[in-house]
């Protein structure tokens, strides 16, 4: 028991996490009944979780800070949470409840949105008709020009990072990977990201921008038309290669609004991107999302293109059932106790995961 004091332990310096004004000093574990896995990575879990007071729904993110101060990610998980804080005023961005914590852990208590990641939708379908491509496209892009009004890069745009509520409207998840205080004319450099949606700036690790959500936009509209992102290939050097010198394959049948805004995204010059001037409102502007009344979107006034049919606040039909699978119910307020030895990836309510240390919340 030689550290069951967290304050003379190493992890000190995350005892006390100022969690700002998400804190609920108030809230502790017990206060939920934890029901399935729906997530799980280097950091913690994602599990769904009903509260006992009222019986709602709601993703719990649960992230260890011995793990987090070993990797030395208190920035980024500060960071994260400062961007939920922010978003709760975006309708297509996830929102955060509020947060707590206990001397070991990090509890974050997030809407569950079970209608499936876009990738689960691509998985099933391959690609998607232009209409529905882009009502997505503009919700997504509706999203990321907010974050880019508050200053935040997002970084990290793919269809796993992408939701679908229970009505079919898109919810984005994960901030794991943001950049606050990057203003219109400022850049930053760290090299981070998801390969097949790198921008190439950040492969010739040279000073970025905003725009590198503006590529990642045009990967996931091309892999919703396409099927695949652009100049995908299993060998790494010909994806990087690809995404660095070679010209943008534009297979024939697709419109040539379609084509004009995905040659705009996916410019390889992130000064004569679109988006580069003008920021959103030029991605608003395009040729190809004029049938889109903006007000309306932002309203979620326009029908979702595809309804998920979720069949009740618990529905886990859409998640992927490597983790739905390990649900353990309890009533005593005990998340259960995992093996984390499988090895792949998942994203869920805000959570892109590559599976890490095992972890117990005994």
């Amino acid at each position: 028991m030689a550290n069951c004091n967290p304050l003379r332990s190493p992890s000190s310096a995350l005892s006390e996490v100022n969690l700002g004004p998400s804190a609920n000093p108030h809230a502790k574990p017990t206060d939920f009944d934890f029901l399935a896995v729906i997530g799980k990575g280097t950091y913690g879990k994602v599990l769904l979780a009903k509260l006992k007071a009222d019986n709602k729904f709601y993703a719990v993110k649960v992230l260890q800070k011995k793990v987090i101060l070993k990797k030395k990610e208190q920035k980024n998980i500060m960071a994260e949470r400062n961007v939920l804080l922010k978003s709760l005023k975006h309708p297509f961005l996830v929102g955060l409840h509020y947060s707590f914590q206990t001397p070991e852990k990090l509890y974050f208590v997030l809407d569950y949105v079970n209608g499936g990641e876009i990738f689960f939708h691509l998985q099933r379908e391959r690609c998607f008709l232009e209409p529905r491509a882009r009502f997505y496209a503009a919700e997504v892009a509706s999203a990321i020009g907010y974050l880019h009004s508050l200053n935040i890069v997002y970084r990290d745009l793919k269809p796993e990072n992408i939701l679908l509520d229970s009505q079919g409207h898109v919810v984005l998840t994960d901030f794991g990977l943001c950049k606050e205080g990057v203003e219109p004319e400022t850049t930053t450099s760290t090299f981070c990201g998801t390969p097949e949606y790198l921008a190439p700036e950040i492969l010739r690790k040279e000073p970025y921008d905003r725009t590198v959500d503006w590529w990642c936009l045009g990967a996931v509209l091309y892999e919703m038309i396409y099927s695949l992102p652009p100049f995908y290939s299993r060998d790494m050097s010909e994806l990087y290669d690809g995404i660095l010198h070679k010209p943008l394959p534009l297979p024939p049948g697709k419109s040539d609004a379609v084509c004009s805004l995905l040659q705009g995204l996916l410019q390889k010059d992130q000064h004569c991107r679109l988006g580069a001037i003008d920021d959103f409102l030029e991605i608003k502007n395009h040729v190809f999302f004029s049938p889109i009344n903006w007000d309306d979107l932002y309203h979620k006034r326009i029908t979702p293109p595809y309804y998920p049919n979720v069949k009740g606040p618990a529905d886990t039909q859409h998640i992927d059932p490597e983790f739905t699978r390990e649900m353990v119910p309890n009533s005593v307020g005990r998340t259960p106790e995992l093996n984390a030895s499988t090895s792949s990836n998942s994203a869920f309510n805000g959570f892109s995961y590559v599976c890490g240390e095992e972890d117990s919340f005994l």
